[in-house]
Parts: structure tokens; sequence; C-alpha cells
């Protein structure tokens, strides 16, 4: 009687159903496992065929078995472990895995069926197979973005190659203009500057101020286009990367009174520059050439910018913290909203009005003086002067 009882206690305490039928697929017992998963109480189904608790084709197939028995006296055992589907009292359906043994019980045979519910399994199953599918997509969408991200990149690269050598041939074209129009512009202003001074040493004997004044007029025309072309080959040498500066010892104050003189010349009337000399040292290690031109052009600026009867102050001085040189002019100033683009290609301030210039000449300053490791500074106000102030370190 014990056995008994443990095992009527380990059956109704079982996870998985159990259902035991007879030989003609009658229903003798149901665990309570089992009436849970088909929604039945074991009164609903006790005695009745097992087959209500199957959808078709299953139910059918199940007659046919019991059919079998009936005329062969074989049972047909539907197997160990086979998925079947179970109907609910509701008529829904579930998957479950069944197990079915045949027990000798008492002179008779009873079958013992042992059911495992696979909804749980199932619905997993279903969502892995659904997150495949979708990473499938996203993995086809991610491709075809790649492939796609891969072919433009692919386009714009060769746009990029055709476009730098379009820029390439661009330059090369450019660089061969400036060139060749520096040459030919050159000889003919060269005549006319030539012409120019013949007719005016002609024209001494005959004193007259109107040739003078046309003669002048000519040679300043000449002075100014020539500036232009020396300024537009200086650009396009330092885009291409041509300008490379040559560090050598050089008297400084020599080069700043050569220059003083031939600026001199070239000042309006009663214009005067004066130049002077700080410091112990007169030897600088710098570009000797590009320093000329950067004084030079600063002068140029001052005497331009500054009306007649002025003064132009020129220093230069080497100290302890390196080699200065300062240009301070009278003139008509730079606008404030101006003065941040000051060394801007092509940037001229607002108040130069009819004065002539390209805009190139500070950013040419400005980038001489870098590649000697020097910087430029200014100081302005309208209609009270500039002052330019070019360092370098000591080298």
């Amino acid at each position: 009687m014990e056995n008994a009882a443990l095992l009527r206690a380990i059956i109704d305490n079982a996870i998985d159903g159990i259902i035991t039928i007879d030989s003609r697929g009658h229903i003798e017992s149901i665990n309570p496992a089992a009436c849970k998963l088909f929604q039945y109480l074991p009164e609903d189904v006790i005695g009745k065929n097992v087959s209500v608790l199957m959808p078709p084709p299953d139910k059918q197939q199940h007659d046919e078995y019991l059919n079998r028995y009936q005329r062969t006296g074989h049972a047909h055992i539907i197997g160990i472990g086979r998925e079947v589907t179970g109907l609910r009292k509701d008529g829904t359906q579930f998957p479950f895995r069944l197990a079915v043994s045949e027990v000798k019980y008492s002179g008779r045979q009873i079958y013992a069926g042992f059911i495992h519910d696979l909804s749980r399994e199932k619905e997993a199953e279903h969502q892995l197979k659904e997150y495949a599918a979708h990473l499938e997509e996203l993995v086809a969408e991610r491709t075809l973005s790649l492939r796609q991200t891969v072919d433009a990149l692919s386009q714009a690269k060769e746009e990029v190659s055709l476009s730098l050598e379009k820029e390439k041939e661009l330059g090369q074209l450019k660089s061969r203009f400036v060139s060749m129009a520096s040459h030919e512009f050159r000889t003919p202003l060269s005549a006319v500057q030539l012409s120019a001074s013949l007719i005016d040493k002609y024209a001494q004997p005959f004193d007259n101020p109107n040739i003078t004044k046309h003669v002048a007029r000519i040679k300043h025309a000449v002075g100014n286009l020539t500036g232009i072309l020396n300024d537009f080959l200086s650009l396009e040498k330092l885009e291409a990367g041509r300008v490379e500066p040559a560090f050598n010892r050089f008297d400084l104050v020599k080069l700043a009174e050569e220059i003083t003189e031939e600026m001199q010349m070239l000042a309006k009337q009663n214009q005067n520059i004066i130049y002077q000399h700080t410091g112990v040292s007169h030897v600088a290690n710098l570009d000797a050439n590009l320093l000329k031109n950067c004084i030079i052009n600063l002068i140029a600026n001052a005497i331009k910018y500054s009306g007649e009867n002025t003064f132009i102050e020129f220093n230069t001085e080497i100290n302890n913290t390196g080699c200065h040189i300062t240009i301070k002019d009278n003139g008509i100033g730079i606008p404030e909203a101006d003065q941040k683009h000051l060394f801007e290609a092509f940037f001229r301030a607002h108040n130069t009005g009819n004065i002539p210039g390209t805009g190139l000449g500070l950013n040419i300053v400005a980038r001489y003086a870098s590649l000697m490791n020097g910087i430029i500074d200014f100081k302005s106000n309208v209609n009270k002067g500039t002052l330019f102030t070019i360092s370098f370190p000591i080298l």
C-alpha cells in the first residue's frame, strides 16, 4: 500500500503529463499536469477515447491504430520521443513530445503516455528563427549599404583624383601663364622705361615742364605695373612651394642703408625716409633677398599711403631677443574693421580709394617672414599712421 501511495504521489506531482489508456484507446487515468495541459478535469476525459485530445490528422491515424489492433491483435506503439500536437478543451493546439510505454498489469496490457510540453521550446525556436531571419535581413541591408558606400567612396576617390589632376593641370597652366606674362610684359615695359628716360634726357634743352611732368607719369605708371608683375610672380612661386630661404650672415645696416637710398628716390615731394639702427651688432643671419623684399614692400606702402612733406621712420635693431625691423608712417592708417583681413591675398582696406595696388604685398611679406621663422605685427589708427614690426629670432 505504501508503494502504491508513493507511486500515486509521484504521478500526481510530476511536471510532465502522464496518461494511461487501455488496449482500445480509452483513457484510464490522467495526472494533474496533463489535466492542466489539456484544460480538462479527470472526469471529463476518463473513459473516453484518447483521440479526443488529438487534432486532425492525428485523431484519424489513432483510430486506424486501434482498428489494426482489433484485426491483428497487435498494438501499435506510437514511438519514443515523437513530436505530436495536442488539442485543448478550448480548441487551441500545442506541441508536445510523446513517449509511450507498454505495461502489462493484472493480466492485461495498458499503455502509459508521457507528455512533455514543447510550447516554450517551440516559441523560443520560433523567436530564434525570426531573430536569425532579422539578422540575415540586417546583414543583407548592411552589406548592400556597405557596398553602396564602397561604390560611392570609389566614385568619390575617382572624382577627387580627376579633380586633383585638373587642379594640377590648372596650376601648371597658371604657373606657365604667370611666367610667360612676366617675361612678355617686362620686355615692353623695359622699352617704355628706357624710352621715357631718353625723352627726358633729350627734352632737357627745351626746359619744358609739361614734358617733364608727362615723362614722370610714364615712369610712375611703368613702376606700378612692374610692381604688380613682381607681386604676381612672387605669389606664384610661393604657391608652387619654390621659395626656399637661404640663410646667410650679412651686414644688416649696410643693406638697410642701400634700401633707404633706393626708396628715397621713389618718395613723394618732401617725403623723407629716416633710417636708424640700434644695437652693438650689425650682423643678421637671414635670407637677405627675402628680407629686402619685405622692407621695400613696407616702405613702398608707407610712401604710397602717406602724403607729401612727411617723414617715414625706418629702424633696425639687433639685441638678445632677436632682429627687429620697424617702418612707421603718418599716413591714412587702416580702419579697425579691415585690420583682421590685412594679410589676406588680394585684400585692400576700404579707405585706399584710387590709390593703386594689388592687395598682395602684405600677404607676400607675411609669408616671406614666416619662411624665415619671423612674425609680422602692426598698430594703426585712421589718419594717424601705421607702424609695422617684423621680428626674427636669433639663429
